[in-house]
């Protein structure tokens, strides 16, 4: 593979599906749905087809378009990336507004949608009905974890063509890590197996001592829960973790974005552009709610982060518990000795328990349980037997 398709990692059907759409303009679907396990490149291989569309030379990665598209930049290339916990119907309805206008640059007027079962129900509704009466140049790209009715409603599932992707190996990823990032073998091949395979998590740990350490922490809890202060304590800890890793992230962004606006109202000025300060309050408020939306997501996403990778430790345990150690591949190879341990104090139906819990509790901080509540109840049902 070359071009825009050397980002698309492990999928060489999906890549070799992608092109032969590219090539036969005649052939081409109003509206794709990309979707697969976290960590697959759903997104990425959307986003690298969108470039190939707009590209002369179907993707070439190297001309205008190919690197506008990739670059966000692109006129004819509209993309959704939901910054808060939903995206709602006015973005949608504006991203209608415009998809449903002639191409002014490229081949086509795109619109990706990453994240497309973060759609509100309205939000849905709107995208339906634009893809019930596409336009002749419009291609939408809606990327979801999966077809299943809860992520992706069965009436927009019926109107687009579906690609499937798969979780890359892990020596793809390591080798993308060496190649591309210049990561040292043996840290590219221990972040790509301790990220199962996905690929910006295997990125972010090649890159970051703050995240190994942090993923450490993690890892650490289940053998600590010995007592009910150590699950409350470990509870603190989750939860603390996560709001710092929000914090941090959202201080990086909000600060930017909020000079950005008072800059453009003129915050500060003196004679006239005081008046177009004042009228800008509203602005500076709705920023301020966007902002603290996507504080509550990117928390949840970080502590919903640590819960997979504890119900996947459990899933160690119950695979050690029932079929041993020889020939299995583990999600986190380099804690074999705690999956052998875990497997030994909890046996296989204790491993499945947990991993019950786990699940119960990222449905409850779905369900807007207070992380402190949901987590706390975790730990104690993740407790070691006495």
């Amino acid at each position: 593979m070359s071009g825009v398709w050397e980002q698309v990692i492990g999928q060489s059907a999906v890549v070799a599906e992608l092109q032969a759409a590219v090539a036969d303009p005649t052939a081409m679907t109003h509206a794709w749905l990309f979707t697969g396990p976290p960590g697959s490149g759903r997104s990425v291989a959307a986003r690298a087809f969108a470039a190939a569309l707009q590209c002369p030379d179907g993707g070439d990665g190297t001309c205008h378009a190919c690197r506008t598209v990739l670059a966000g930049t692109h006129a004819d290339v509209q993309t959704v990336v939901p910054e808060g916990l939903s995206i709602g119907v006015a973005e949608v309805r504006e991203l209608v507004r415009i998809a449903g206008r002639a191409p002014s640059q490229g081949r086509w007027q795109v619109v990706l949608v990453e994240d497309a079962d973060r759609m509100t129900e309205q939000a849905s509704n709107t995208v339906l009905k634009m893809l019930e009466e596409p336009p002749a140049r419009t291609v939408f790209l809606l990327c979801a974890p999966s077809l299943h009715p809860d992520d992706v409603p069965v009436t927009i599932r019926s109107r687009c063509r579906v690609v499937g992707l798969r979780t890359p190996p892990v020596d793809a990823v390591a080798d993308v890590l060496v190649r591309r990032d210049g990561v040292d073998p043996a840290l590219a091949a221990w972040s790509a197996a301790a990220a199962g395979g996905h690929v910006g998590r295997a990125r972010h740990l090649a890159r970051d001592e703050t995240a190994r350490l942090a993923r450490k922490a993690v890892l650490d809890v289940p053998l600590s829960l010995v007592s009910l202060a150590a699950c409350l304590n470990a509870a603190d800890d989750l939860v603390g973790a996560a709001k710092e890793e929000s914090d941090r992230a959202s201080t990086e962004l909000d600060g930017a974005e909020t000079e950005a606006v008072k800059q453009s109202l003129g915050v500060g000025a003196r004679g006239p552009g005081v008046a177009a300060a004042s009228r800008g309050a509203g602005q500076l408020k709705e920023l301020e709610k966007r902002q603290k939306s996507r504080a509550t997501r990117l928390g949840r996403d970080s502590l919903d982060r640590a819960l997979v990778d504890l119900a996947a430790l459990y899933r160690d345990a119950l695979v050690v518990a029932t079929s041993g150690t020889e020939g299995v591949t583990l999600a986190h190879p380099d804690r074999r000795a705690d999956a052998e341990e875990l497997a030994r104090r909890i046996g296989p139906e204790g491993a499945l328990r947990r991993i019950d819990a786990v699940l119960d509790c990222r449905r409850a901080l779905e369900q807007n349980v207070k992380p402190q509540v949901a987590v706390e109840a975790l730990t104690v049902a993740l407790r070691l037997p006495g």
